[in-house]
């Protein structure tokens, strides 16, 4: 007998030997894993480490639709969660798991949580994750709203644009970086504010896999200056290569000029704007029962 009927048989015993493990997945794909036992655990493709300070609270579950919640509070350490990769957002959306574990046989667990890490704050050396259930995406805003312009996200599935087509991506080491905000690479063949609105990625270095949204794109000489709407969170050094995305400011007529993807534009070109709503009759029109415009 493994697993949560086994643990249940060892929770009735007189002596229990149980622990907790929590498993964080990051967006990037590094897998960390921590435990309140005083030995490191493995189980789940996860090594659960010891000493890592890792404590949660009480954990609130529901049988309805109401959110579950609960919250991690850790150390700060440069062996497990640093005050960098909190910082640089590493974090954020990770997916969390816990068990409930017996120590001494940790085939007989029971997964107690699963979820995602929503709100992050640190401070004196430590750090406090708020874990939000998998009910926390039934609070999302769904469906699509009508619009002139596109409503979806270049490159997605329903745009079914391929952004790595040349012409529409780039890959080109630093050559300046003002405050993380403002990089300078090569300016390449591509037309004055050709990025803008463009995915940026760093690929190189500390801050590898952190990404931007380019707010301004110019030509400066032989160089592109790039500034961004919100400064990379984590150090970018000159040398360290970023991918560059052509932009797409959601208009029809963008998406058929620039990319030649009008087939897949997710908006609505010719709906009404809203001073349609508010246009009337006039004694000087041609009032003919057709439409008014």
């Amino acid at each position: 007998m493994v697993g949560r009927d086994a643990l249940d048989a060892h929770l009735e015993t007189s002596t229990t030997t149980v622990c907790r493990c929590w498993g964080l997945v990051r967006k990037d794909g590094e897998r960390l894993g921590f435990t309140d036992h005083d030995v490191d655990l493995a189980f789940e493709d996860f090594e659960f480490r010891a000493g890592t300070g890792l404590t949660a609270s009480a954990l609130e579950q529901s049988s309805g639709l109401s959110v579950n919640n609960t919250e991690a509070v850790g150390a700060l350490s440069s062996a497990a969660v640093t005050e960098a990769d909190v910082s640089a957002g590493r974090y954020d959306g990770a997916r969390v798991l816990a068990w409930l574990v017996n120590w001494s046989r940790p085939e007989e667990r029971a997964l107690l949580f699963r979820g995602s890490i929503g709100e992050i704050s640190r401070g004196s050396g430590a750090f406090v994750a708020e874990l939000r259930g998998l009910t926390e995406a039934l609070n999302q805003p769904q469906g699509r709203v009508y619009q002139t312009r596109c409503g979806t996200v270049l490159g997605s599935a329903s745009c079914k644009f391929d952004t790595a087509a040349f012409g529409y991506a780039i890959e080109e080491p630093v050559i300046e970086n003002s405050g993380g905000k403002s990089f300078r690479i090569s300016a390449g063949t591509f037309a004055d504010r050709w990025f803008e609105r463009g995915r940026f990625e760093v690929l190189d270095g500390a801050a590898r896999g952190l990404v931007g949204i380019v707010k301004n794109d110019r030509i400066d000489g032989a160089e592109r200056l790039l500034e961004l709407w919100e400064a990379i969170p984590a150090p970018v050094s000159p040398g360290d290569r970023v991918k560059v995305e052509a932009g797409c400011d959601k208009r029809a007529e963008t998406c058929r000029e620039k990319f030649q993807n009008f087939l897949n534009f997710q908006g609505f070109p010719t709906i009404p704007g809203e001073d349609w709503l508010m246009t009337y009759p006039a004694a000087a029109d041609k009032n003919d029962g057709g439409s008014l415009k």
